[in-house]
């Protein structure tokens, strides 16, 4: 899976799924990486637009900021998702 930016939609360095330092930016459009907007837990369904209920408030979601429950994720990229997908597809396949 490709990891995009939230903001200009262009792919980003592979280096950045290993680690994201607070002040990376886009080379692209110069958008902040570690921001809410970047993260798996980021949803705007959600309370406070986060899926992770310990994570404390962060007013400008586009923004670099300190959260500690950050993990880097594409825009829209969503674990269960995935997991409706997958099981979609198990009950797809032993169908009568």
């Amino acid at each position: 899976m490709s990891l995009n930016c939230y903001k200009c939609s262009k792919p980003l360095s592979e280096t950045f799924k290993v680690m994201v330092g607070r002040r990376d930016t886009c080379p692209s459009c110069m958008a902040d990486i570690r921001c809410c907007k970047m993260c798996q837990f980021y949803d705007p369904k959600a309370y406070n637009e986060c899926r992770e209920s310990s994570a404390d408030r962060v007013q400008d979601k586009e923004k670099a900021n300190f959260c500690d429950y950050f993990k880097i994720g594409s825009p829209g990229s969503n674990p269960d998702q995935a997991r409706q997908d997958a099981l979609a597809k198990a009950a797809a396949l032993f169908k009568k």
